[in-house]
Parts: structure tokens; C-alpha cells; sequence
């Protein structure tokens, strides 16, 4: 779904705009945000990185 063609019902702008608090909200909740706000994508990424990490560690103290 995208907020390119919803109205917000307190101030009947396009959320899109983002100009009331209600469509800043909305916008952030319907392109799909993370926790903290983080995209899903970039926290996929740091849970990669810190695999790989975890993985070469183990490979050097364990030899």
C-alpha cells in the first residue's frame, strides 16, 4: 500500500505531504519502519555483519 492518494482525516492533506503529526506517523507506519526507525533492510545487514563476525571470531580463538 502506498499514502501517495490517502487524505488525512485531521488535516485533509495528503499524508504523502507529512504536515500534521497524523500523517508524519502514518507515512512513517506505512513505509514500513523498524524499530527505532531503523529500515528493515540496514538492521538485516548489521545482523549479517555481526554473524560473520561472530563466525570469525570463533574461527581465530578456536582455531
Amino acid at each position: 500500500m502506498s499514502c501517495d492518494h490517502l487524505i488525512c482525516a485531521q488535516c485533509a492533506r495528503p499524508v504523502v505531504e507529512g504536515r500534521c503529526p497524523v500523517c508524519r506517523a502514518g507515512r512513517e507506519k506505512l513505509h514500513g519502519r523498524g524499530p527505532g526507525g531503523l529500515p528493515p533492510a540496514l538492521i538485516v545487514a548489521i545482523l549479517i555483519g555481526a554473524l560473520f563476525f561472530s563466525l570469525a571470531l570463533r574461527h581465530f580463538v578456536l582455531g
